[in-house]
């Protein structure tokens, strides 16, 4: 297949195909006119590649997948570096998520906290005459100088 078709079957665009090749994680074999010729092993090759950058990994770290579906392997994910590769992206992974957690704990605490401050002070004046709970807020329409009444 031409390289329009491979881009078309792999859902991505032929200047991605040549930056592919360009990296050497696709090799793309010419027909006697010159026309670039893929067959279905580059498609997977391809829906290879596409798969593990949506899933976070960069175009080098794809390469060992690459290779081992080259080999022959039924997966990109048989080989031990395509292996070392996942255990890698995982312990990365787990760091992120912990990072996170501790940032949405932190930002809860800072939550509980407002709401908490914030409780008191609506208690304070619950059932009680505006003027008990200290002078009425005057709402704001837009600047209000002493120059400017609105």
């Amino acid at each position: 297949m031409r390289i329009g078709e491979l881009a078309e079957q792999a859902g991505t665009s032929t200047r991605t195909l040549r930056y592919y090749e360009q990296q050497g994680l696709l090799a793309a074999r010419r027909t006697s006119n010159g026309y670039r010729d893929y067959d279905d092993v580059d498609l997977r090759l391809v829906q290879e590649i596409r798969t593990l950058l949506e899933l976070g990994f960069n175009l080098e770290e794809t390469r060992p997948f690459v290779d081992c579906l080259r080999s022959g392997r039924q997966t990109g994910a048989e080989c031990p570096a395509s292996i070392e590769v996942l255990d890698r992206k995982l312990t990365d992974l787990d760091s992120c998520i912990a990072r996170l957690l501790l940032a949405r704990r932190r930002v809860s605490n800072e939550l509980a906290a407002a709401r908490d401050r914030e409780e008191p002070a609506a208690a304070r004046c619950h059932d009680k005459p505006a003027a008990a709970c200290g002078p009425e807020q005057p709402a704001v329409r837009g600047r209000q100088t002493p120059e400017d009444p609105r």
